[in-house]
């Protein structure tokens, strides 16, 4: 039987993540920071809630725990697998052993979490296989205005012309416009979002500077930019509405 892809679910705009896991505490620390960095979550406590919720709400991604009573973690895989082979799907499990994260990526995990983990690092792994998942989306277009951002094919227009980014510069732009739009990013999070770097290996300063690349391209105005947008003493956000 041929499978045809499913559109993910958003929340107002956010990528919905189901958080499963039989431990009440670990949902609600993982629902908290999934939340603050922009995106909607739902939780399910074990895996028939699981599979009956990604049949409801058809998330971007299932954040999912191993270790649970019933039918465990790499079972409920095993089935959304077979529903949706191209459903984002984050192992946590606490083995932690080589030989586990290896059979859980074989099984068909795109990121495997060792449990006990830092929240934020789960958040980073999420995001991360957010972005790469929405690439690969034949639909995968983002719209502001005039401008559209074609991340699959790497191409910007602007009033349906093209648009000459460096390879960087698109990269920046579709991380603000493609992973949370309107949320503000700090330079030291675009850093290791987009460069894979850190403030301790590069300086913050060559954000700043691609995004002032980036408007002299995509703003109307460079200096009084619309789109690419500066919080003072905190980062930059992309805003997609267009101007009244």
């Amino acid at each position: 039987m041929s499978h045809t892809p499913v559109a993910p679910s958003t929340h107002a705009g956010q990528p919905t993540v189901l958080v499963v896991d039989d431990a009440p505490d670990a949902r609600l620390l993982t629902r908290t920071v999934l939340e603050s960095e922009g995106m909607a979550v739902r939780e399910a406590a074990d895996g028939q809630a699981a599979l009956d919720a990604v049949a409801a709400l058809r998330p971007a991604l299932v954040l999912l725990d191993v270790e649970m009573p019933g039918m465990n973690g790499l079972e409920v895989m095993a089935r959304l697998r077979r529903s949706d082979p191209d459903l984002p799907i984050v192992i946590v499990s606490g083995r932690s052993s080589d030989a586990d994260r290896v059979l859980g990526l074989e099984l068909g995990a795109d990121d495997y979490v060792a449990k006990p983990f830092c929240a934020r690092e789960v958040a980073a792994r999420v995001r991360a296989v957010l972005r790469r998942s929405v690439r690969g989306r034949p639909d995968d277009e983002v719209c502001a205005g005039p401008l559209v951002i074609r991340t699959a094919e790497r191409r910007v227009l602007l009033e349906g012309r093209a648009i000459e980014l460096t390879p960087k510069e698109f990269d920046l732009l579709a991380f603000l416009a493609s992973a949370a739009p309107g949320r503000v990013f700090s330079r030291e999070e675009l850093l290791r979002e987009v460069w894979g770097s850190s403030a301790e290996w590069q300086d913050s300063a060559t954000v700043t500077e691609h995004v002032r690349r980036l408007r002299r391209h995509i703003e109307a105005d460079a200096s009084r930019p619309a789109l690419l947008q500066t919080v003072r003493g905190v980062g930059y956000r992309f805003d997609p509405r267009p101007a009244a």
